[in-house]
């Protein structure tokens, strides 16, 4: 892969809205991400392998809990610091993100947010600082959308639960040492559950094969008769709103880091398009090329307001799972179609993995499907402007 030369579009001047801790912040991820992920991350994409050694500094840039209090590892950062730390990884590589999402908004966030103090104290440390790495466990086979029919079900057994079930599309489960597992009571309630590695009947065995976040590790959550002890229980929340509140943590990072993955495509583009020469000049005199251009700089900056004033309500406590779901679909949209362009800008080099381009496209194909899929968003949007649900 070629060097980074990455720079920043800022054509609304945000950082003059940012504070200087979150400018402090962002600018140390895209420093890391220079140094440790974008020499390597090609590599490791094309060996289908997380890069396992870059976990200590995802650790370091705060991308583990960044809004965990400090007193529990976290940095006690904002939640618009958290979007930039998102945002500067996903522009190395959404599986990377991946990574880092999974760990802060679907482990971390419902330790601390639905769990004891004794947990808070037992795993939040561990995990701020990479030494654990965590999954989630919610889509099963046979309930993606439909998370509300999950067949994982734990029975109380005196003095332990006994669970069993299947996770399916779990990133980071090939190595986690604990997951936050979902799964329904006796009575059909869903609770949540903190799994460990080496708990009997618990293995995770990972997805091969794919062709999108090649460098970020998927599996799957086996559970056959698992003994989980009854403090591992989340006590603090029940029912599906539980892991839903997760996942508009997580969402809220996506928007932010889609952006990253725009900015990484466009920047190549013009960078490229100014370089390239044919009929005896650069590319990026030609019209063509530059309504290419003009919109991917027009769509970015959209995205940028809309994820800015989003952190903005999330920092009041005033975004709704609506909010969070239109930004979420919006930016990752702008970012697969910038994808696409930014592609044939470059031609046939455009396909190669010299240019990041190709791999962030096929990143975004899981993107565009993940934590709500592309559809599912849409639907949120309209039952909340219409009253009218229409996915039950």
């Amino acid at each position: 892969m070629r060097p980074d030369l990455f720079e920043a579009p800022d054509y609304y001047n945000l950082d003059d809205l940012f504070s200087e801790e979150h400018l402090l912040v962002r600018d140390a991820a895209r420093q890391w991400v220079k140094r440790d992920v974008s020499p390597i991350i090609e590599e490791y994409a094309q060996k289908a392998e997380f890069p396992k050694q870059i976990i200590g500094g995802l650790a370091e840039i705060g991308a583990f809990g960044p809004y965990i209090p400090e007193e529990y590892g976290g940095a006690g950062l904002d939640q618009i610091s958290y979007g930039l730390i998102m945002q500067e990884i996903e522009r190395g590589d959404s599986g990377v993100r991946s990574t880092a999402s999974v760990q802060s908004s679907l482990v971390m966030y419902p330790i601390f947010t639905y769990g004891t103090e004794e947990q808070r104290k037992k795993y939040l440390p561990k995990l701020a600082t990479g030494e654990w790495m965590g999954s989630f466990g919610l889509t099963e086979p046979n309930h993606g959308s439909n998370p509300s029919g999950m067949e994982t079900k734990y029975k109380d057994m005196g003095d332990h639960y006994l669970l069993n079930g299947a996770k399916l599309w779990i990133s980071n489960s090939p190595f986690c040492d604990i997951a936050v597992v979902w799964a329904k009571n006796e009575e059909g309630r869903i609770h949540g559950l903190i799994v460990e590695r080496g708990m009997e009947g618990f293995t995770t065995p990972e997805t091969h094969n794919k062709w999108s976040l090649r460098a970020s590790a998927t599996g799957e959550l086996i559970f056959d008769n698992v003994k989980v002890p009854k403090e591992n229980l989340l006590p603090n929340k029940s029912g599906l709103g539980a892991p839903l509140g997760c996942l508009d943590s997580a969402r809220f990072g996506i928007a932010w880091g889609a952006i990253g993955a725009a900015m990484d495509c466009y920047d190549t583009a013009l960078r490229y398009a100014k370089e390239r020469i044919q009929f005896g000049k650069p590319i990026a005199a030609t019209q063509l090329q530059q309504k290419k251009l003009a919109e991917m700089i027009t769509e970015i900056t959209k995205a940028q307001l809309l994820a800015f004033r989003l952190g903005q309500l999330k920092n009041q406590g005033k975004a709704t799972t609506a909010q969070i779901s239109m930004a979420k679909r919006n930016n990752v949209e702008m970012a697969i179609k910038i994808a696409r362009e930014a592609r044939q800008v470059l031609g046939g080099m455009g396909i190669t993995g010299e240019y990041s381009i190709m791999r962030h496209m096929m990143n975004l194909e899981s993107v565009i499907t993940y934590e709500g899929t592309h559809d599912i968003h849409l639907l949120i949007t309209g039952a909340d402007i219409t009253g009218m649900p229409a996915f039950q």
